[in-house]
């Protein structure tokens, strides 16, 4: 087979891979699954995808399409071809703004095309919790649904039609048919009529329809992906008294790409909805309670009715990113239901609400319902999101599993169909996770459970099985919104009966007679409790750590906190840091959840004594850059940084530390060198000549400036009480964390921060301690990183306090204190301690201005356009806006946050020479075209030493810390 596929990818113009690594990466999805693919493509024709169909029928093989992998019931999974479009097939086709349509290829994603839109005032309205990175193909094949289906339908209703490529390579256009039209593809000699003709033949006798009808999910819910739509099929004047047009679209939307494959999809758009809104946060003591509130809140307007039990909110309190969405939560519900409304006037929209809540205080059990506004709403409804990825942030092996979560009943039937499902799970000594589209009868219902145990493999097939008789029971659908895949297909004849489940396997053999596309899914399914992603009652590794991975049960169980729900593939557009290298090269690999995907497979498989002596590692993690944006912005807490510094320290202990690295991560020790002929040792950094040898001895991009170092370092001049420390009004005492960086490459930015602080008020105490460690953690040296952190912690333990805080300048450094020294300390009580008490200067001057401390009469009055690049590790670690607040403080600063994500820089990740080219793309992608954009009056604020390199470098422009302009600008 090797040598096929060396034949077949030279022939493909797109990328091809079936080397171990990529494999890995593609093995799963956001499903309980894993199997290795044969090989990975991603095309960039149609023509590549027919080659594949031609190599498939000849070699007995099949192909598995591939946008986000965001699907979890498993359709992302299978031993055939894996056929990734989501980085080539991403263009926005035509856009008819007269009929309000838009034509587009599968990998454009759903909120990117929604931006594209907004200035027309149209949007493409289904909307699931993944739409910052899922993809228009994968939500037809899925038929997606979101919080907006109860008012504008699901993709099924969207879809006007499809260009696709038959089992036989043909391409063809599905869209909506007169019955004359009908009539004539059947004519057609080509696999085409064929389907037409067949499909005529298998539908039109009135016992297969009354057959069709009778075992259906209800009309009523239109969340309902069990099986192929063949009762859309009928419902046209082909087959019945309809006045509908077929359309084969309706049979495909749902299909999971195993009838065709799609390359263009023409959607229907609607207006956007009226812009004033409020949304209803309806609190319940019980999801009783809640769910019995779902009918009568129905009857009115609305825009979203979404559930949220108590398990997903408790997640939620721990999340670094989400816990500030917790706002409008009142007590301690067991339940709380979302109800949004809209209207396009205030008055109406006044109306609304009181009618609402008159319904609500007179017919449900809502014990609170505070009403949101706003941004207030995006908050609310992004903690709902978050929901899917929070559930995977539980610690240990036992998960709240996706198997039933997508059951669809009819309203008036969901009380007493969660009340016998809440029966099923006291049977099993189950406590299930509620959170659900509740206005369209859909509850996503989890049962936690332990799939590394038989025991609970057993449970979950015996669980889904209950449930699915008992979905029978209400005539629901098994499958509402998140398809059937390898989860839920072995139910299907149990949901549908024997004979319609007959004729889905006569449909697929119709569209697909040598099972091709995507086998093993809504027909022919293999068991659900196969392949799946753990082997049961394994022997489990014991992996060694130099970091105290302890508070996750170590470091394996962290990285299998990814569930794969992709929050890392999210597009530059949609905001955020996570995941730069990603947003730059569109690799798979350069994700959070595929490095995650890697390590799981190397540490569990590893048959090597270092479990971490790969080189795979180290490719899938080469263009991590340490940002942190993953252990805030992923929602279980991936903190891909930590295992990364944790897989260099392993993997250069068996493989050695390069030259390179070493003079990185002893930087600080150069620099001290450097400083003492600091006239000589700039010059050689700033000469041409003489830097582009020590480029290039250095393995620095040749393109790259060299930092210069001070003179004078900001310690000394301490020392030689060249500045001040003592104001002339005390306010309060604070110690000063004098970082590697301030103290010698950006000394005057710390004597900014002295003048400003004690031009304020405050004290300046300073004490003899290490270095943060920052760039031994960035190259894996833990071992000295460990010692400066015991020392740093040991000289500030006894210290600092509340009332006398440690204060730092530079981001990666202080916040140190928070992350990293929690992991390395000795005594972790100290640390934690320590922790709560070291601030960001910007943290702490704005915590003072809340206590009326320091005020805006302390500074110039002067107008001045101030935009700020907040360091990854402060969005992660701490919350950008601090910065934003100290700078808003004159009263003529006009101030703005960049919504940039990471600079590109990282560090020493922007120098070294092969990665000089990722670094500037990511800084690309929006930072320096922001810079630029900025007229020259403007301030540009960075805080970090890198940040602010990097603005030089890529735009020739300078970037100041905040503590200076405001030092600046202080009335002295």
């Amino acid at each position: 087979m090797k040598v096929l596929l060396d034949q077949l990818a030279k022939k493909i113009s797109g990328e091809f891979y079936y080397s171990h690594l990529i494999k890995s990466l593609y093995a799963t999805d956001a499903s309980v699954y894993r199997e290795l693919p044969l090989a990975v493509v991603l095309p960039k024709t149609s023509k590549d995808i027919q080659l594949l169909i031609q190599f498939c029928i000849k070699n007995n093989t099949s192909l598995i399409p591939r946008a986000a992998g965001t699907s979890l019931a498993g359709q992302c999974v299978g031993d055939g071809i894996v056929v990734d479009i989501s980085k080539y097939f991403t263009d926005i086709i035509q856009l008819d703004k007269i009929n309000k349509t838009v034509t587009v290829q599968p990998g454009v994603i759903r909120d990117d095309l929604n931006r594209f839109l907004e200035p027309y005032n149209l949007f493409f309205a289904p909307n699931t919790s993944t739409s910052n990175r899922c993809m228009l193909g994968g939500m037809a094949g899925n038929n997606s649904s979101g919080t907006t289906s109860i008012k504008y339908g699901v993709t099924r209703d969207k879809v006007i039609s499809m260009k696709c490529l038959l089992a036989d390579g043909s391409e063809v256009v599905f869209k909506a048919l007169t019955a004359e039209e009908f009539q004539e593809k059947c004519k057609l000699s080509s696999l085409e009529g064929n389907i037409y003709r067949k499909l005529y033949e298998l539908l039109k006798p009135k016992e297969v329809q009354e057959e069709i009808h009778k075992e259906f999910p209800q009309r009523d819910i239109h969340r309902r992906n069990t099986g192929y739509a063949i009762d859309e099929i009928i419902n046209s004047e082909v087959f019945s008294s309809s006045t509908n047009q077929i359309n084969i679209c309706k049979l495909l939307s749902g299909s999971e790409g195993t009838l065709a494959f799609t390359t263009e999809l023409t959607l229907q758009l609607d207006d956007l909805p009226p812009k004033e809104s409020v949304l209803i946060a309806a609190h319940f003591t019980s999801i009783e309670d809640c769910l019995a509130a779902v009918a009568p809140v129905m009857k009115h307007s609305l825009y979203t009715c979404e559930m949220m039990d108590e398990t997903i909110l408790d997640c939620t309190k721990s999340n670094l990113k989400y816990k500030e969405n917790r706002f409008f939560i009142e007590d301690d519900p067991e339940a709380i239901l979302l109800l949004e409304i809209r209207d396009h006037h205030q008055k109406g929209l006044l109306s609304q609400i009181q009618t609402l809540l008159e319904e609500i205080k007179q017919n449900t059990r809502c014990y609170a319902q505070p009403i949101l506004k706003g941004m207030q709403i995006e908050m609310a409804i992004e903690l709902r999101k978050a929901g899917l990825g929070l559930l995977g942030n539980m610690n240990g092996d036992e998960k709240a599993v996706a198997c039933i979560e997508d059951t669809a009943v009819s309203i008036p039937n969901l009380a007493n169909y969660i009340g016998e499902f809440t029966a099923i799970m006291k049977a099993y000594h189950q406590r299930a996770v509620y959170y659900a589209h509740a206005g369209a009868g859909e509850i996503h219902l989890r049962p936690i459970l332990n799939l590394k145990a038989s025991k609970d493999v057993k449970l979950f097939k015996q669980i889904t099985h209950d449930v699915a008789r008992l979905v029978k029971k209400y005539n629901g659908s098994l499958s509402g919104e998140h398809g059937d895949g390898r989860v839920r297909a072995e139910f299907i004849e149990e949901m549908v009966g024997e004979k319609n489940y007959q004729l889905f396997i006569e449909v697929k053999k119709l569209f697909d007679p040598q099972q091709i596309f995507n086998p093993g899914k809504i027909v022919f399914a293999k068991p659900m409790e196969t392949s799946l992603r753990y082997v049961a009652d394994r022997k489990e590794p014991k992996i060694e750590t130099f970091q105290d991975f302890s508070d996750t049960n170590g470091i394996l169980r962290a990285i299998e906190k990814c569930n794969g729900t992709g929050d890392c593939r999210k597009s530059v557009e949609a905001g955020g840091t996570m995941c730069p290298s990603y947003r730059a090269t569109k690799n798979e690999k350069d994700t959070t959840r595929g490095r995650a995907n890697v390590l799981r497979e190397f540490l569990t498989q590893s048959e090597q004594p270092n479990q971490f002596n790969h080189h795979e590692l180290k490719e899938v993690l080469d263009l991590c850059i340490s940002c942190k944006g993953c252990k805030s912005e992923c929602p279980s807490n991936v903190d891909m940084a930590s295992y990364k510094a944790e897989f260099l320290y392993q993997y250069q202990k068996e493989n050695g530390f390069s030259l390179r690295n070493k003079m990185f991560a002893h930087n600080n020790k150069a620099n001290k060198f450097g400083s003492v002929f600091s006239g000589i040792t700039n010059h050689l950094f700033t000469n041409n000549v003489s830097s582009s040898f020590i480029k290039k001895l250095m393995g620095v991009a040749e393109k790259r400036s060299l930092p210069t170092v001070s003179k004078t370092s900001l310690r000394k001049l301490i020392q030689k009480k060249e500045i001040p420390l003592i104001p002339k009004k005390k306010i309060k005492s604070v110690y000063l964390f004098i970082d590697e960086f301030t103290n010698l490459l950006d000394t005057p930015i710390g004597i900014d921060a002295i003048e400003l602080l004690v031009g304020l008020g405050y004290e300046i105490k300073t004490t003899t301690h290490a270095e943060s460690g920052r760039s031994y953690l960035s190259k894996g040296f833990l071992e000295e990183a460990k010692v400066l952190a015991n020392k740093n912690i040991n000289v500030f333990k006894d210290i600092i306090t509340e009332e006398v805080p440690l204060l730092g300048i530079e981001p990666s450094s202080i916040l140190s204190f928070r992350d990293e020294y929690l992991r390395l300390a000795e005594n972790r009580e100290d640390a934690l301690k320590l922790s709560k008490n070291a601030f960001l200067i910007e943290e702490f001057l704005s915590s003072e201005i809340k206590k009326g401390n320091i005020t805006s009469s302390q500074f110039s009055s002067e107008f001045k356009e101030v935009k700020i690049h907040a360091h990854c590790h402060q969005k992660s670690l701490s919350n950008s806006k601090h910065t934003f607040d100290i700078l808003n403080l004159p009263a003529n600063f006009k101030v703005t946050i960049i919504p940039s994500g990471c600079c590109g820089m990282a560090g020493s990740f922007g120098y070294e020479k092969e990665h000089y080219e990722v670094s500037m793309q990511i800084g690309e992608q929006t930072l320096f075209p922001a810079v630029k954009r900025a007229n020259a009056e403007t301030i540009i604020i960075a805080n970090g030493t890198s940040c602010r390199h990097q603005i030089k470098d890529g735009t020739q422009k300078n970037a100041y810390h905040p503590v200076s302009i405001l030092n600046k600008y202080l009335l002295k």
